[in-house]
């Protein structure tokens, strides 16, 4: 106990995640800025990982200004305007895939589901993780997004599993997470077809927890912030129980990544190509070229 109570937390000067401290109710925050591209490549999860574990070793408690803080509420959200993150780095995919290096494979799932695992079990500490997404969430991006205790999304945002696409399927936390929200059809539909949502449609699914009008993210954070703060002790209890109720391990979820690993590593040249099309989407720090046509019409909520 001693020796966690001397490493208060002191985020250090990543390159790839801008951090704030807001102290009157202690929400700690950690934007994505990822570069070349907005997706999780291996630095950004090397510094996410960085991240958590300085969380999770200081007993939540940081420093800020000189004074000591309990971290109450941990943000996770993106500076790039219009993206939230697209997902896998689908280059360092298809090098890899090429040179069929399982390993390459294994130890990028596994950090990947080191950061999910993180935040779903609110880094084992009385804390509340928040996910608050602005734009497009693809991929690994939305599994991310829905490994905190409370989504946040704007009305327009656009998440979804493009992975069926290039013959594949997200294999870091999805299924898990989601068919504890939704269930097993509805869960398997989303992944097997490949659609985009909007945030309005999965609100109306039970997906995302909160909706934000447009532009209004951040003042959504604050108001959910805000009532939960009134209530803190009785609705971490309920959040401790609904993980005790659906517990989350990370052996399931590093079983689900070594599917993925041996189902990327079958992937054929048609599927290649695929994926070098996504490639060259995200090269662009835009949205894959065939979003458009695969976003859900509105009145299919359900």
């Amino acid at each position: 106990m001693q020796a966690i109570a001397a490493a208060r937390f002191s985020p250090p000067d990543f390159s790839q995640i801008e951090t704030r401290f807001d102290s009157e109710y202690g929400v700690l925050w950690g934007f994505m800025n990822p570069k070349p591209r907005p997706t999780f490549n291996s630095l950004l999860l090397s510094e996410a990982r960085e991240f958590a574990r300085g969380i999770s070793d200081s007993g939540g408690v940081l420093l800020h200004g000189g004074q000591e803080y309990a971290i109450n509420y941990v943000i996770e959200a993106s500076t790039v305007p219009g993206v939230f993150n697209l997902g896998g780095d689908l280059a360092l995919f298809q090098d890899a895939i090429a040179r069929q290096d399982r390993e390459l494979m294994l130890s990028y799932g596994r950090a990947c589901i080191d950061n999910v695992f993180g935040w779903a079990t609110c880094f084992g500490l009385p804390l509340t993780t928040i996910a608050l997404v602005e734009g497009d969430a693809m991929g690994g991006g939305f599994e991310s997004a829905l490994s905190a205790s409370v989504l946040i999304a704007e009305e327009s945002a656009r998440l979804g599993f493009p992975e069926i696409l290039f013959n594949l399927f997200p294999g870091m936390g999805a299924y898990s997470l989601l068919s504890r929200k939704v269930g097993r059809r509805l869960t398997e539909e989303m992944i097997n077809s490949g659609n985009i949502y909007t945030g309005r449609q999965l609100y109306d699914m039970g997906v995302v927890d909160v909706l934000a009008p447009d532009g209004a993210g951040e003042a959504a954070v604050y108001s959910y912030v805000k009532k939960h703060a009134k209530a803190a002790n009785g609705r971490r209890a309920v959040e401790a129980a609904s993980r005790a109720v659906t517990p989350l391990t990370y052996d399931e979820l590093s079983r689900v990544v070594t599917v993925w690993v041996d189902a990327a590593l079958r992937l054929t040249e048609r599927d290649m190509r695929m994926m070098q099309r996504l490639v060259r989407a995200q090269n662009r720090n835009v949205n894959l070229e065939i979003a458009s046509s695969n976003v859900m019409p509105l009145q299919r909520t359900a």
